[in-house]
């Protein structure tokens, strides 16, 4: 019996694909019907009643709640830092897993407030991707085994999942897969990511044009391949895992997001389950929004990644199910409706 996903080659995977659970229409309208019976004017919670109901949507349940939330973090390295795109050296991925480990960095502080499982998963962090200004950065085995390492590493028992990602040198791979799926100008996609200056920036834009232009013509897997990395592949394969098990996704910021483009432009479905936290303060990631027709559900001109962002949206995810859970309704207050 074939399994979704199938990472076995990318055409399998493909296929696969057609297997994904979808929306649970009765569930949401049942979810929806609550919320227009609760001890509010209808609509007065804004977007909290339609996060309800998009969970109630994915988990089948009309008032699902989050007993099990689980937070991902991948991490890689990357060949184009040979091109000179980041002030800080590779060695710093490997160290700031350490931290991530110890429980030193935001991402531990802001999931031990949200109650999210963390995980770390470094994947090859001494055999960095091949510079993808010269050469592809992976095969597609390599990808596809990266891909697989994500999705095993999902935890089938959890209501939601939280993704973030690790890897000096990733904001310049975000932009070279956001330029490789939507178009426009490398300019248009590169930040400062970890602090480049102007110069650095307009270098890192070079370089981007650059993998783009020579890996251009791909199918959208195959430009995953190419131009991203192991940790953006993890990142696919997470997200693909979570749609078999319908659990939610919250993605974190430009360069989580980016790493799902990909799957974007083989089929927009295929993010149907995934939120997006929070708009990153990279200017690319508010094009990459618009152009994925993601809304995402804080501001707060954040640019860390690790999942920061995704984990701070879980708390608002939070409160969402707790008002839909525990007002009480109209007859229940022995109050008088409209």
């Amino acid at each position: 019996m074939t399994t979704y996903p199938d990472f076995s080659s990318f055409d399998a995977l493909l296929a696969s694909t057609a297997a994904q659970p979808g929306f649970d229409v009765s569930a949401a309208q049942a979810a929806h019907a609550r919320q227009m019976d609760l001890t509010k004017p209808p609509g007065a919670l804004g977007r909290l009643e339609t996060l309800a109901e998009f969970m109630a949507g994915w988990r089948g349940d009309p008032r699902p709640v989050i007993t099990k939330a689980q937070a991902l973090v991948f991490a890689g390295n990357h060949g184009v830092c040979a091109q000179k795109v980041n002030p800080f050296p590779q060695e710093v991925t490997a160290q700031m897993v350490a931290n991530f480990q110890s429980g030193g960095a935001a991402i531990n502080q802001l999931c031990r407030v949200a109650g999210a499982e963390l995980g770390v998963v470094a994947i090859d962090l001494d055999r960095p991707t091949a510079d993808i200004t010269i050469a592809p950065a992976m095969t597609a085995q390599e990808c596809l085994n990266a891909m697989a390492q994500g999705a095993g590493a999902v935890a089938t028992d959890a209501d939601v999942l939280i993704l973030g990602e690790m890897g000096i040198g990733n904001s310049t791979i975000a932009a070279a897969l956001a330029l490789g799926a939507f178009g426009g100008q490398a300019a248009d996609w590169a930040g400062r990511g970890t602090g480049a200056d102007a110069d650095g920036v307009s270098l890192k834009a070079q370089v981007i044009a650059k993998a783009v232009a020579l890996h251009g013509g791909l199918g959208a897997l195959d430009q995953l391949a190419a131009l991203g990395g192991r940790e953006q592949a993890a990142i696919c394969g997470a997200v693909l895992a979570a749609r078999a098990h319908r659990i939610p996704v919250i993605l974190d910021g430009y360069i989580c997001t980016a790493a799902t483009a990909p799957l974007f432009k083989t089929d927009p479905e295929l993010l149907a389950h995934c939120l997006v936290g929070h708009r990153s303060a990279e200017p690319g990631h508010r094009r990459l929004l618009e152009a994925m027709g993601k809304d995402p559900i804080l501001d707060f001109e954040m640019a860390l990644g690790e999942g920061s962002g995704a984990a701070l949206a879980l708390n608002i995810l939070r409160a969402a199910l707790e008002c839909h859970n525990g007002m009480a309704t109209f007859a229940e207050a022995a109050v008088s409706g409209a």
